[in-house]
């Protein structure tokens, strides 16, 4: 296997960088970016996306040109859930006090997954 993959953006060989400038005298032209594979790595990801692209725009690029295809390929026709216990707000009062008394006030909201009981009974 080699070390390096060639970036899947579509325009990265557009891209008007120094370095993808390659070619002799008269005949330049910019080519796609190498992306080095650190398989020795113990923190390598054969999954992450920057194996395969050299940076978020070029990703974003491909993203945009095949989102179609993408979707395609798990199509999602009902909405996904996540059971939750019901949120608690809490009002918060901070040490700001306004020019007229009042002091700051805040409030937030605890949302929590619900636990799911995923035992076979």
């Amino acid at each position: 296997m080699s070390d390096y993959k060639w970036c899947h953006g579509p325009t990265c060989h557009e891209d008007k960088t120094q370095d993808r400038v390659r070619g002799s005298k008269g005949s330049k032209v910019l080519r796609t970016r190498k992306i080095k594979q650190n398989t020795d790595k113990s923190w390598y990801n054969p999954n992450n996306f920057y194996n395969y692209f050299c940076s978020n725009g070029c990703y974003n690029a491909f993203a945009h040109k095949h989102i179609e295809r993408i979707v395609a390929i798990a199509p999602r026709n009902e909405p996904l859930e996540t059971p939750i216990d019901d949120p608690v707000k809490t009002k918060h009062t901070g040490g700001y006090i306004y020019s007229d008394g009042s002091q700051h006030t805040w409030t937030t909201t605890d949302i929590k997954k619900r636990e799911v009981d995923t035992s076979m009974e």
